[in-house]
């Protein structure tokens, strides 16, 4: 079964080297799942929850405009693997032409397909199986989340 997702925000962990480690945070089934990624990702999360632009499109900006611009739609984005601490994400997408709909399905680091999905606005769904291995309770995190 997969579960809807809802991107709570970029949070920041520390590393075993006392490092800063951003993390996004996603929630679904009542529990977080923190995916660590670096400090572009991050950025490039930020920038589309925020809906804030840049003079000239960034890389997830210009994906988008040409899927849409080639007849094609993002529908959804899943996180449905993890495999020794490495999560692994799909994007499904649609393309119409001459009134038929082809299917898609891309292959995608978690931190790239949720940078999309956060642009188009399109479901984000987290696998049981993801969540039964790598969800935490909520109450684990120090969290200031705006609503």
């Amino acid at each position: 079964m997969e579960h809807r997702a809802v991107v709570r925000g970029i949070g920041v962990g520390v590393g075993e080297d006392g490092s800063n480690v951003p993390a996004v945070i996603l929630e679904a089934r009542d529990e977080f799942l923190p995916i660590v990624i670096t400090s572009d990702q991050a950025q490039a999360i930020q920038l589309g929850l925020s809906g804030d632009k840049f003079e000239r499109p960034l890389t997830h900006d210009l994906l988008v405009e040409m899927v849409t611009e080639f007849g094609g739609a993002i529908d959804s984005i899943r996180i449905d693997d993890l495999s020794e601490g490495t999560f692994f994400a799909k994007v499904d997408a649609e393309r119409y032409h001459g009134g038929e709909v082809r299917s898609f399905v891309f292959d995608a680091r978690p931190s790239d397909a949720i940078a999309l999905g956060v642009r188009v606005d399109c479901p984000i769904l987290i696998s049981d199986e993801v969540l039964d291995a790598a969800g935490q309770p909520p109450e684990i995190f120090d969290v200031d989340f705006d609503e």
